[in-house]
């Protein structure tokens, strides 16, 4: 098959790509598993077309708040603590370090998150009178000939720039490692069902949508893998001849594999690859 359609097609295909079925390669099922899997792993993080920006929606409990505000003292949930000891002037000393665990657990299939956007009904429609915005529709917007279009977004972006001056922009942490994105935000003014807009990355699940089988860059590199596990697994066989005196170069075939990698992940980080954001300070 020209277009491999699932992660046995894709073996095959580069198989065939190394002499399959003429020659025998000499790489063990488990080893081309494993090396699928590194494939696919840089492809999902590296790639630009191993994960896609979507928006996952979150909503608050109870218990993320509980956890979110727990500061210790008589109430230890929550508390991640690391004690840490050192010898000073001969004496044992113990440091006491507590971590809030402030975290929401996020699904392992995202990748990177950039922010997070929270709908409470401050600046949203909804039928809380007290907003702003809800005033400014009840009292203004109901005439609709009494207020321009132009007034209205000049109004807007003024409440935008009251809100950007006296609220501080809420940060986050988030490693994909830990599975975990750190709101460090005030947990007394959240409110349960109140939810998270997250912008994230996620990786595309090649077994959702099989078209990733077929990416170029993916094809050939697990190629490349591939020739050189067979080389490695040859070079221990150095000198060995076959049936009719031919006799396979494991090293060459190793050191031609060493070469496509380096060429193939320098013409990923030029080609497939995002640029990194540059930093002004």
């Amino acid at each position: 098959m020209a277009k491999p359609a699932s992660r046995t097609d894709l073996i095959n295909y580069c198989k065939r790509q190394l002499g399959a079925p003429v020659l025998e390669i000499n790489v063990a099922d488990e080893q081309i598993d494993d090396l699928v899997d590194d494939a696919l792993q840089l492809f999902h993080e590296r790639d630009y077309d191993g994960s896609i920006q979507t928006f996952l929606k979150y909503k608050i409990t109870q218990a993320d708040i509980d956890r979110g505000r727990a500061r210790g003292g008589s109430s230890t949930a929550g508390i991640v603590t690391t004690t840490a000891t050192a010898t000073i002037d001969g004496s044992s000393v113990s440091f006491n370090f507590e971590e809030n665990s402030n975290y929401l657990q996020v699904p392992p299939e995202v990748i990177g998150i950039s922010k997070i956007f929270r709908f409470d009904g401050a600046n949203t429609v909804t039928n809380n009178m007290f907003s702003v915005k809800y005033q400014l529709f009840l009292n203004d917007i109901y005439y609709w000939g009494s207020t321009e279009l132009l007034t209205y977004t000049m109004t807007k972006r003024y409440l935008e720039d009251i809100d950007f001056a006296l609220n501080t922009e809420k940060q986050i942490r988030f490693n994909m490692r830990q599975d975990r994105l750190y709101l460090d935000i005030d947990w007394g003014s959240v409110n349960v069902d109140d939810y998270l807009i997250i912008d994230c990355y996620r990786l595309i699940d090649p077994n959702d949508f099989t078209r990733v089988y077929n990416d170029s860059f993916l094809k050939r590199y697990l190629t490349a893998l591939i020739k050189r596990q067979w080389g490695q697994n040859l070079i221990k066989f150095q000198g060995v001849k076959l049936p009719g005196g031919i006799e396979l170069n494991g090293r060459q075939i190793y050191d031609d594999a060493e070469k496509e990698l380096d060429k193939i992940k320098e013409q990923m980080s030029n080609t497939y690859e995002l640029p990194p954001l540059d930093m002004i300070g």
